[in-house]
């Protein structure tokens, strides 16, 4: 299959995400050291990531639970009442994607893990329980029935970090390296030609503290305003002068010498007070570190011989419209653990999508135009 044909079957969108509370991703049980609950890193690297298996499995949530709030309260619990309807009318100020056929069987049960795998599809109907296997959430993300499995048709990468706040005697800087910031397309940006120097946005302050580290200055970086455009979070906007390239080498080191470590202690409730024994540490990623990943939806519904079963599929478009219109439950409840306890939110921007909003402005602008035309017609 030839690199233009891949290109016309997947679309790749391009993530962003800046951490508004620390983000706790844990590698599970304790560790001995510094710290006893610690977070997934890159093998590679050594430097924190989300993976893309925790976007997969919130994001998936968050599309069912965004296609939920829709339904109307007589149809959302009760799924018999819905097989006589139309999808428009069970639901209220649908959007396109969840005008989807396959909705009408959707349930919050289509998150999470199927807990009725040995149902057939068609039984997997009217169960109160379980994957449906119909909708928009079970055929973008998959799911395994008796009869029938899918792969799902969104595939989401792990969000690497970009760019690392750590504080300094000049306030907050954001520490990036010339490899990580030509991964985003700026290729002209160099790393340090000394291994122990850092380049500025002045390139004249001397010498920066990061963290422990004590580095000198070697000159400027050339990363300009127009370059940090897409980093618009709303009341955060990076500047080039916040901004510190670090040589390659030193980057993981830094990253990891300021990430946030948090001590807690269980309460004993008969007493109120400290449980002995049971204090114990973690670390996450600091709030205001920007990551950086993508997303790809396989247009399966270009091939020929898709099993007749799982047809319809949703669109490229109806997809990535589910994606952005539920992404703003990470800035409520969040991606990890301890999102009770003051972790856990992200802001996140989706690149090269048509967004609702100018969907919807398209839309007015078409209805307008055509209003005009009515009137001049008349």
């Amino acid at each position: 299959m030839s690199q233009q044909q891949n290109n016309q079957l997947v679309k790749e969108i391009k993530i962003f995400a800046l951490t508004q509370d620390p983000i706790y991703i844990g590698t599970g049980g304790y560790t001995i050291g510094r710290v006893d609950n610690t977070i997934v890193r890159d093998p590679i690297t050594n430097v924190p990531k989300i993976p893309g298996s925790s976007l997969a499995g919130t994001w998936r949530y968050y599309v069912a639970l965004e296609l939920q709030s829709h339904f109307k309260d007589e149809f959302r619990v009760n799924l018999k009442s819905r097989i006589k309807k139309n999808i428009d009318e069970l639901l209220n100020s649908p959007k396109d994607w969840m005008k989807f056929e396959g909705n009408k069987f959707a349930k919050i049960k289509c998150a999470g893990q199927d807990d009725l795998p040995n149902k057939t599809l068609d039984e997997s109907k009217s169960e109160e329980s379980g994957h449906c296997g119909y909708c928009i959430v079970c055929k973008g993300f998959g799911f395994s029935k008796k009869d029938l499995s899918w792969q799902g048709q969104i595939y989401f990468i792990d969000l690497n970090i970009l760019f690392f706040p750590v504080f300094t005697m000049k306030g907050t800087k954001w520490i990036t390296t010339a490899s990580k910031l030509k991964e985003i397309g700026l290729n002209s940006i160099s790393s340090p030609a000394d291994e122990n120097k850092i380049k500025t946005n002045n390139g004249n302050e001397g010498h920066l503290n990061l963290g422990w580290l004590y580095l000198e200055i070697e000159g400027t970086h050339s990363i300009r305003n127009e370059n940090l455009a897409c980093f618009n979070f709303g009341n955060f906007q990076l500047n080039p002068e916040d901004i510190v390239i670090v040589p390659e080498s030193l980057f993981s080191h830094i990253v990891n010498s300021n990430l946030e470590v948090r001590t807690s202690v269980s309460i004993d409730p008969i007493t109120g007070a400290a449980k002995e024994g049971a204090l114990f540490t973690s670390e996450a990623i600091p709030r205001g570190t920007i990551l950086y990943g993508c997303i790809r939806i396989f247009d399966k519904l270009a091939i020929k011989g898709i099993d007749c079963k799982i047809a319809p599929l949703p669109s490229i478009n109806h997809l990535e419209q589910a994606l952005n219109d539920s992404k703003h439950f990470y800035e409520t409840l969040g991606i990890g653990g301890m999102t009770t306890r003051g972790f856990g939110r992200l802001k996140i921007i989706l690149l090269g999508i048509n967004s609702t909003e100018k969907r919807e402005n398209e839309g007015n602008t078409k209805s307008s135009t055509n209003h005009t035309g009515g009137d001049k017609s008349e």
